[in-house]
């Protein structure tokens, strides 16, 4: 008799969606068996070719779909204060630039997170969390980027890192100083990039509060000169990194960001031939952000069928931040991704899962294989594609992070 498998839980009865990069997005395992030991996964697979199992918790799942735990790879989830008023504003008619003059965009949330505290950015921060969580999501990345200073820079990583804390998820967390033009520095650009790069960058990594860098390259963010610098600082730290690239207009900052390996390139409605090319040759995951398109009445697409053809691989994402894309709903953005960009159900299902993890350099999780963490999303659906399909509605039945 074969020595039973060292395993702690057994889920049974489930019909697996696997999202291993090895076989095909949307290629079910109907009646499936997952083991974990101490969290991480010790067999995944079809229960008849199941090893024997001893568990001490056994978890049927009634036939439901479990999916790997949901990633949300690009989010600015930490800030103080509240945009509605503004988005209330344009509706009027007001434009960006008067809202701007008025002391709005970018700089009212700036003040007020300055101006917050970190145990205030956690309690401000957690509800929109606690929505994404009760969507199934097991690891998120958090950006800060609302300081644009030393002390409210680490305020915002320290609470992204408690925040993971509370509520029981993994989160990375990418130091985005480089977001845009504090209004001590105006018209000092160069200046500024200086003091992100040889203050706030050395200082946070210095204290393990980044995980990535990124950066803003656009006419009303940085150059590609500016960010390439900041590229140099932080791969010297062995620090990878990730850029919005080509979001309102073609900076060439994709192929910038593939000359450094990047994790990934977000945004990139503007993304070029080119630019598809360099990404591929590197690697650079796609990160498509429906919500920001959707919310900011985009109408240029990006180039899905370039990216597809060339195979660079597509990962999607709420963007949740205040002022483009307040959506906690990455079920949602499953659901943007489909109908605005034309993705398929299977390239949505791998864009919050096994791709999503690529584009934080993660291989542990975003899979049900071996050895990856038991990160699990158990779900009231009769097929994977209702996960895309459905508009609204709550169809998580139970979720499992690193097991538990």
């Amino acid at each position: 008799m074969s020595a039973a498998l060292a395993c702690d839980t057994v889920w049974t009865a489930a019909r697996l969606l696997p999202m291993t990069l090895a076989a095909r997005p949307d290629a079910l395992i109907e009646d499936g068996l997952i083991a974990a030991r101490d969290g991480r996964i010790v067999y995944a697979g079809a229960a008849a070719s199941a090893p024997v199992l001893n568990p001490a918790r056994t978890l049927d799942c009634g036939g439901r779909l479990v999916t790997p735990g949901l990633i949300d790879c690009h989010t600015h989830l930490v800030y103080g204060g509240s945009r509605a008023g503004e988005f209330e504003a344009r509706l009027a008619g007001a434009s960006y630039e008067a809202i701007a003059r008025a002391g709005g965009g970018i700089v009212s949330t700036m003040r007020a997170t300055r101006a917050a505290s970190e145990a205030e950015l956690v309690a401000a921060s957690a509800p929109r969390l606690a929505e994404m969580v009760a969507q199934g999501v097991t690891t998120v990345e958090i950006k800060s980027g609302y300081g644009l200073e030393l002390a409210a820079e680490r305020n915002m990583l320290r609470a992204a890192r408690a925040l993971g804390e509370k509520l029981g998820v993994s989160v990375s967390t990418t130091f985005l100083g480089a977001h845009a033009l504090p209004p001590e520095f105006a018209g000092r650009s160069d200046d500024y990039i200086d003091e992100v790069i040889h203050a706030m960058l050395p200082t946070l990594a210095g204290e393990g509060l980044i995980d990535a860098v990124d950066a803003f390259c656009e006419g009303i963010g940085f150059s590609c000169a500016q960010v390439e610098r900041l590229f140099d600082a932080a791969r010297a730290l062995d620090l990878p990194v990730k850029l919005h690239a080509e979001q309102l207009s073609n900076l060439h900052g994709a192929a910038l960001a593939a000359r450094h390996h990047a994790l990934s390139a977000d945004h990139l409605e503007h993304l070029d031939e080119a630019g598809i090319a360099a990404m591929a040759a590197s690697g650079t995951v796609a990160t498509l952000l429906p919500g920001a398109y959707y919310f900011m009445r985009e109408t240029e697409l990006p180039p899905v069928a370039g990216l597809r053809a060339a195979g660079v691989l597509i990962a999607l994402a709420t963007d949740c931040n205040p002022g483009t894309s307040p959506l906690t709903s990455l079920l949602l953005a499953m659901n943007m991704g489909a109908t605005l960009f034309r993705l398929t159900v299977a390239e949505c299902l791998a864009g919050v899962t096994v791709n999503a993890a690529r584009a934080l350099g993660r291989r542990d999780i975003g899979a049900l294989a071996i050895g990856n963490w038991a990160d699990l999303a158990v779900w009231n659906v009769a097929r994977p594609a209702e996960l895309v399909y459905r508009i609204g509605g709550q169809p998580l039945h139970a979720r499992y992070w690193r097991g538990q």
